[in-house]
């Protein structure tokens, strides 16, 4: 981890301190593996700080993770508990697209590091696959006391550690192992009739017998330091290189049979620990099915890491729901994964390149090249959506050759351009872009060129779910009153929140009517379902109420009469619906209900509660139906709140202690204004931000009689 906060002389830095408590928790527990993640201050994001037992390339995927990604650490952060994933199957169940990404068979533990004050970050453990179902009391006592201990390194650190670029690597091992004669053992190992190879974390050769050397079909000296899959070709497949994945993170046996051209075939053995990779080679065994294709075998093969990095953003790429998401995903995983640090992502409209998204740039730069045509010669966006073919430049001088003016624009120093492109229909550009000058290897453009199908086809998903999604708003605001009347005598206020997710349109109303100089009538409902259907009914119902209130009906008769009109639609669906008839003069109120929540009333000098309107049936059931009225009174300070059931009915909540708790908070502002009032009272029921349901507000406080009059 960083250096920047060196602590005074003599004091150990915080950045050991966590590195030696990941080793103990490793070391105590048993487990394979583990990692330490810290929030990132800036932004809702984790960072992994410190990584034990697992080689760096291993965590390209996990580096930078957002708070709400669909990982064990996140969800261990956000509920401040312990996550148990005692198998693999476990997790694809769980988390499918962080299983997509590791294969092997494993448990996994995660918790939080939460401080005095804050949440610092997340502790993930791994363990072999033979590690027991359930986890044991003591293993689970020594991780949360090693999350307290990290933890209190922070709560005590002067400042907040600063974040490294890259994970510290943590070696478990608390004492070398004791020295034996290294020449004995070699010696040993050269009389043995099958070859020994020694491979360390990262996969490297430190060790290979002359038997060993003489069965892979090269010298010694000439395999130690490499990697097999990148010295031996015949090796060079993903297949095999994901044998030795699964051997590091699963610490289990691993055995597979590969053929040496023409046609020696050689079995391997693969036993793990937490130092390294023994591997016994044995020449013969049964094949496991035919050698992998010439491509395959092809020296510009992807790594086995690389591929499941390309699954674990593809899995990524399908959850993105609006333009939004989309660039936030890109921003947050696939810059980092390809150690970019800039991001436009524009759209093909019209002849135009128009930007949707954009990181890593100033909103200026944005605006100058925003609206481009198609045929530009300022950046080569145009030039690869029409060739359908990307371009790489890996540094200023060869950008300038073409475009002389891009890198000026943009200052930056390396740029990578993939076309969006669907069924041969363009879709857009995405550009990656680079601080410093940066070579661009043959595996990152195939990777990255496989990768733009996958981000054309979210785009192309997000854009048409944000035109939905702003068609619906646009229907939904038409059929809402745009202003509420203004009546001497009475204050109003009202919110309108659409259900947090989906594109349709809810059957939530509010209105309120001017009847004359002193009386009004407050309207609330809601149209079951969410569809188009739901919202034609309700403007229809809101058309009926508003005739009959104004025609003089009682409002049992208003509601009685907007029934039958139900009645004669013969809609299918049905409508929840408080009326309330307000008399401003005699300071009194009448309400009758067709089957809708109740609402709350406090009156000038006493609590708020739940007011008891005898309920009605919903407007639809019965055609010849009576609405009962109930009267309270209205004094000057009396405030009325209408609301839908959206406020209310929150998963894993009671009904009953919900509407309660927002009573209790209608009362504790007595005095605040009501613009406020309504904004307290959405953010109590929504804390989170996030609603599952329509919710629809409307508040109204009586005030002294107007004109005078009692």
């Amino acid at each position: 981890m960083s250096r920047s906060n060196e602590p005074p002389e003599g004091a150990g830095s915080p950045d050991d301190g966590l590195a030696a408590a990941l080793a103990d928790t490793v070391r105590g527990t048993g487990a394979s593996s583990g990692g330490l993640y810290l929030i990132e201050d800036a932004e809702p994001v984790l960072r992994l700080v410190a990584l034990c037992g697992l080689p760096l390339a291993f965590s390209a995927p996990w580096e930078r993770l957002p708070l709400s990604a669909p990982v064990p650490v996140a969800d261990a952060i956000r509920e401040d508990g312990l996550v148990w994933i005692e198998s693999q199957a476990e997790m694809a169940r769980r988390y499918p697209r962080a299983a997509a990404a590791m294969p092997y068979p494993f448990a996994l533990a995660a918790a939080p590091v939460t401080g005095v004050r804050r949440r610092w970050g997340g502790l993930v453990l791994m363990w072999p696959a033979g590690h027991p179902r359930r986890i044991a009391p003591r293993e689970r006592g020594h991780i949360t006391s090693s999350a307290r201990r990290m933890a209190r390194l922070l709560d005590d650190a002067p400042r907040p550690p600063a974040l490294p670029d890259q994970p510290r690597i943590v070696a478990a091992d608390a004492a070398p192992h004791p020295v034996q004669s290294g020449l004995a053992a070699a010696d040993y190992l050269e009389r043995l009739p099958e070859g020994a190879v020694a491979l360390d974390l990262e996969g490297r050769i430190t060790f290979a017998t002359a038997t060993a050397a003489r069965l892979l079909g090269a010298h010694a000296d000439r395999l130690v330091g490499t990697r097999p899959w990148h010295s031996l070709p015949w090796l060079d497949s993903p297949v095999y290189e994901d044998h030795y994945r699964a051997a590091v993170v699963s610490r289990a046996p691993v055995t597979f049979s590969a053929l040496r051209p023409p046609d020696q075939w050689l079995t391997f053995q693969l036993h793990p620990d937490s130092s390294g990779i023994s591997v016994r080679v044995v020449p013969g065994g049964e094949p496991g099915g035919d050698p992998p294709p010439p491509a395959a075998l092809s020296p510009r093969a992807a790594p086995a890491g690389r591929l499941y990095q390309l699954v674990h953003l593809a899995a990524a790429l399908t959850e993105a729901v609006t333009v939004r998401d989309l660039v936030a995903l890109i921003a947050d995983q696939i810059l980092p994964a390809f150690g970019a640090q800039g991001l436009v992502l524009s759209a093909a409209d019209a002849g135009r390149l128009k930007i949707t998204g954009y990181h890593g740039y100033p909103a200026d730069v944005m605006e100058r090249l925003d609206a481009l045509a198609l045929d530009t010669d300022l950046t080569p966006a145009g030039r690869v959506i029409a060739s359908g073919i990307p371009a790489f430049f890996a540094h200023p001088g060869e950008m300038k050759a073409g475009y002389p003016q891009a890198s000026d624009i943009s200052g930056k120093q390396a740029w990578a351009f993939l076309p969006l492109i669907i069924s041969g229909r363009p879709v857009g550009c995405c550009v990656l872009s680079y601080e410093q000058p940066h070579a661009f290897t043959a595996e990152e453009r195939a990777i990255l060129t496989s990768l733009s199908g996958l981000i054309a086809q979210a785009l192309d998903r997000a854009r048409l779910y944000d035109a939905k999604h702003r068609l619906v708003r646009e229907l939904q605001r038409a059929l809402l009153p745009r202003a509420l009347p203004r009546l001497a005598g009475l204050e109003v206020a009202a919110r309108y929140l659409p259900a947090g997710h989906g594109i349709e349109v809810g059957g939530d109303f509010f209105d309120l009517l001017r009847l004359n100089d002193t009386t009004a009538a407050a309207v609330i409902g809601d149209v079951e379902g969410h569809s188009v259907a739901a919202a034609a009914l309700m403007g229809q119902v809101r058309t009926a109420i508003h005739a009959h209130a104004t025609a003089g009906a009682a409002p049992d008769e208003v509601l009685a009469r907007t029934n039958r009109l139900l009645a004669d639609l013969d809609s299918e669906l049905l409508v929840s619906c408080l009326y309330a008839h307000l008399d401003l003069a005699r300071h009194r109120a009448s309400l009758a209900s067709a089957g809708h929540v109740p609402p709350l009333l406090r009156p000038t000098g006493s609590p708020a509660g739940v007011l008891d309107v005898e309920p009605g049936p919903l407007l639809g059931i019965a055609t010849e139906a009576d609405y009962p009225v109930t009267t309270v009174p209205l004094r000057p300070g009396t405030t009325l709140a209408l609301y839908t059931d959206g406020l209310v009915e929150l998963p894993g909540t009671d009904v009953t202690r919900t509407t309660a708790a927002l009573a209790a908070h209608l009362d504790a502002a007595r005095h605040q204004d009501l613009e406020e009032l309504i904004d307290r009272l959405v953010r109590h029921a929504t804390p989170t931000g996030r609603h599952t349901d329509d919710i629809a507000v409307l508040l109204l406080r009586a005030g002294s009689a107007p004109d005078g009059q009692s």
